[in-house]
């Protein structure tokens, strides 16, 4: 008797701490701060929060680093956070599977950070009210990015993938990823699968092994409007392979779920796990990203990796705030889900 579906999804989770991972891109803070609902202010009509507490959580390349040493992996993560309290707090947060050696931390940066004000009742849960984004975007000098050039070869130099999350802060680029790919394929044996996460510059990206865009970035890249016409979903997919030159594009859809296109290979739907009822998208797109590396990286399949990964978007997607999927959960989802 063959190995069934399920089982083989639990071989490749299975193999997931053997891995190691190098991760490479821009490096947020995810800063929030909890308060209670006091009252209407006389001075404007605005509410008054009670404060609570303040949180500050790796987000961006930051989040796909905690993800995959939540799953298991092991991170060499590269990037630049700033010589302040927020970078020295961001460093701190992360899981102990990630080694933060690689971030370089040069005294002109601050650390992008991205804060969430959440307000509630004592009784209810605590819904975001505003955010507030500082220096999301950097000019860095010649010396700064060779620097990061340099920690990066060094860190995929061992390394059984390579994941990018480039989030548009002016670090990752094309020529950047170029070297470091140039550096893999001169290692020869097994081909290193790369993983390329990009908000808004996708196309710009060459020859990646896959990537994980979500339906409105690929609607944004190409100037269409999907929605439920799977012809249009269609023609984008294979627009989306074509132009970048990726073994496999997974397009992440939300609640109608998701859709892996292959050169040559009939596209696969995969119906949404769980609830459609979400609590919280934030940094979801992390989680699948570093899911499907993980698993590719673990010798699956890119269905058996797009499968992995849809169960763990249906998990992280009912947590609130940025958060991560374990690999105790993810083989939980499978199991439930023969």
């Amino acid at each position: 008797m063959g190995v069934t579906p399920a089982a083989r999804l639990l071989e490749v989770i299975a193999g997931f701490g053997r891995r190691r991972v190098a991760v490479v891109g821009d490096l947020i803070a995810d800063e929030f701060i909890y308060g209670q609902l006091d009252r209407v202010s006389r001075e404007a009509p605005v509410l008054i929060l009670k404060y609570d507490a303040t949180q500050v959580v790796p987000g961006g390349a930051g989040n796909a680093a905690n993800n995959v040493a939540a799953l298991g992996g092991r991170v060499r993560l590269v990037g630049v956070a700033g010589r302040d309290e927020t970078g020295d707090r961001l460093l701190e947060a992360f899981q102990p599977g990630v080694s933060v050696a690689g971030v370089a931390r040069p005294r002109a940066c601050r650390t992008p950070t991205k804060t969430r004000i959440l307000a509630g009742g004592i009784h209810s849960a605590k819904q975001q009210v505003v955010r507030i984004d500082r220096a999301t975007t950097q000019a860095f000098d010649r010396r700064t990015r060779q620097d990061v050039e340099g920690r990066l070869l060094k860190a995929v130099a061992g390394c059984d993938a390579l994941l990018v999350s480039e989030y548009a802060a002016g670090l990752v680029t094309p020529a950047l990823v170029g070297r470091a790919m140039r550096a893999l394929a001169a290692r020869g044996g097994r081909r290193v699968p790369v993983l390329v996460d990009s908000r808004y510059a996708l196309l710009a990206y060459r020859g990646m092994t896959a990537c994980t865009p979500n339906e409105s970035e690929v609607e944004h890249l190409l100037g269409v409007r999907i929605d439920d016409d799977l012809r249009t979903l269609e023609r984008a997919g294979r627009t989306l392979v074509r132009r970048t030159g990726a073994a496999a594009v997974l397009v992440t859809r939300g609640s109608r779920g998701m859709a892996l296109f292959e050169p040559g290979e009939p596209t696969r739907h995969i119906p949404i796990f769980g609830s459609d009822e979400i609590a919280d998208v934030t940094g979801a797109g992390d989680t699948v990203i570093a899911t499907v590396t993980l698993a590719l990286a673990a010798g699956a399949t890119y269905y058996e990796a797009a499968r992995l990964a849809n169960y763990a978007g249906g998990l992280v997607v009912m947590k609130r705030g940025t958060a991560t999927v374990s690999a105790d959960e993810l083989r939980g989802a499978v199991e439930r889900d023969r």
